[in-house]
Parts: C-alpha cells; structure tokens; sequence
C-alpha cells in the first residue's frame, strides 16, 4: 500500500491527455490509458487517439490491443492493468491512469463479480431477435428477468441489453445480483484519484462540437469506410457501437446525410460525458478540477507534487 498510483479521470474533451502529457515530462510516470475506444488498432480519429509525436512524447500502455472485430472486458482491462501497474512500479516508476471509460476505473478500485464470459451464438440469437421485434422489446425482457438493471438502462441502450441478458441466460441470475456478489479486492496501492470537470458545461459542449468538426475534417467517414473494406465487420460489434463510428456508419449506409451525422455524432458525445460526469459525482473521494482554467495542468502538477511528495 506504500506505492502511490495516480488516476486521472474525466469526461471526454476534458483535456486529460493534455494534462497527462505535462505530468510525464515532469512526474516520474508511466500512462497507462483507461479507454475502451482506444484498445481498438486503425481506430484513430474517431477515437482522438495521440498521435505519433505525442505518443513519442509520452508512450501510452494498453493502446493498439485488438483488432476492431475483437472485444475487450473490463475484467481484461483489470488484469492487463494490474499487471502494467506492478512493472511500472518495479521500474521505480508512477503509474498514471488516464482515461474516461468509468467502468475500468471502477473496475480496477473495487473488483468484479464473476459475469460469464460473451457467448458470440447467444449474442447472435438476441440480435435477430432484435432486429425481428426491437430493442425496447427486449428491455421489456429485461425488466422481467432483472429490473433493476433493466431500470438503469434505456430502452434503445442495445449493447447493455444484450450484455445484461446474456448474463441472465447463461448464468441463471440476473446481472444486478451477480453486482452485487462482487469481490472487494483491495488495490495495493495508495490512489490519488483526480477528475477534470467542466466549470461551465456549455463550454465542454462547445468543445466536444469543436472536436467532432475536426474529426469530420480530418477524414472519420473516410477512416469507417476503410475499417469495413478492411475488417469483417457489423454494426452490432463493440468497436462499431462506438460514439462517432455507428453514426458513421450509418450514414455509409445511407439513413442520413453529412449534416445529421453531425447532429447525431455531437449529440452522442454530448450524452457520453453525461454519463461519464454521473459517474464522477458518485465518486466522494475524487480531488476536482476545473477542466476549463488555463493555468489546468499546472494546477494538477502542484497538487501531485504536494500529495505524493514528489
């Protein structure tokens, strides 16, 4: 419990690569990255991965992990990370946690129940199932089998549908009862968990729109259109359901034009770091900061420096 562990978490355009980026010129730090978009390869503009220099600058673990056909759990996350946590610290070094993807933070502070392992024939049965009678369909199942996860998702949410049915089904108990056998396994480390927040959330909105227009610049339709040339791939995967890529993908399929992907793209994001800022205020023992202050990573450094006797 002597090694300190540093998370920075926040939602997305919050600028916490940024942030990471300085810590590591002047931290003694490792970044390992909390992103489930990022685990994906030839996913790079929709995902605002760093890019070349940047990761030269300062390498990022747990980026590039799996093809954007493959899956990639929070239970894989736990382990991959733990195991970088302890080479990072025999190496003398900090670990830096740095990402918005809640589920792996939380998996990583307080352990995982043991949920089944996806079932691609299950996974395939509820998706025809779906496409023959709809999405609120099954969340009506749901709400049979498990209501109170089936209380905390909307009824269009297909990816955790799917996921919270498919662990009713194989395991015979439904997902919010398995939650709540989760093990507690302690961290060996001392945590400083730090969260980048917006102090005006109109102004975080203006940038995820900012940022969505320079994806659309930079070629995100072109970048899907090359995934699905390259990869076997649906829209029903991981990878695809990803913000910015279903939308993508769906104007390549033709159910919009440019100007609702847009729409749709922004509104998505703005959704994510909804979800992502719920998460944050469940979190008691996070030290906030405002994401929006010029002075940002220098004010986070000051702090580091202070609490981990650096």
């Amino acid at each position: 419990m002597n090694s300190p562990a540093i998370f920075l978490m926040g939602p997305t355009a919050s600028g916490k690569t940024g942030v990471a980026v300085e810590l590591v010129q002047h931290l003694p730090c490792e970044i390992i990255s909390v992103d489930s978009a990022l685990v994906y390869r030839d996913m790079d503009i929709g995902t605002a991965k760093p890019d070349a220099a940047t990761l030269a600058l300062a390498p990022h673990h747990l980026i590039n992990l799996i093809a954007p056909t493959e899956s990639y759990s929070a239970a894989q996350f736990r382990r991959d990370a733990l195991r970088l946590m302890a080479e990072i610290v025999a190496r003398g070094k900090i670990p830096l946690l740095v990402g918005g993807t809640m589920l792996y933070f939380k998996a990583l502070l307080h352990g995982l129940s043991d949920l089944p392992e996806a079932d691609a024939e299950l996974r395939a049965e509820l998706d025809e199932k779906a496409g023959r009678l709809g999405w609120p369909a099954l969340h009506d199942e749901l709400a049979r089998l498990d209501p109170p996860t089936a209380a905390r998702l909307k009824p269009n949410d297909s990816q955790r549908i799917q996921r919270a049915l498919e662990v009713c089904l194989l395991s015979g108990q439904p997902m919010s009862a398995l939650f709540g056998q989760a093990e507690q396994d302690a961290l060996p480390y001392r945590t400083f968990q730090l969260a980048l927040e917006p102090g005006d959330r109109a102004v975080l909105h203006r940038r995820i729109a900012e940022r969505f227009d320079i994806m659309l610049a930079a070629g995100l339709v072109e970048e899907v259109r090359r995934l699905r040339a390259t990869y076997p791939l649906n829209s029903t995967l991981p990878s695809m359901r990803c913000v910015g890529y279903r939308q993508a993908w769906q104007y390549l399929d033709g159910e919009f034009d440019l100007a609702t992907l847009r729409e749709k793209g922004i509104a998505a994001t703005r959704q994510l770091a909804k979800r992502q800022l719920t998460w944050l205020r469940s979190m008691p023992e996070v030290l906030r900061f405002d994401c929006l202050a010029p002075d940002l990573a220098a004010q986070v450094l000051r702090v580091l420096r202070e609490s981990v006797k650096l």
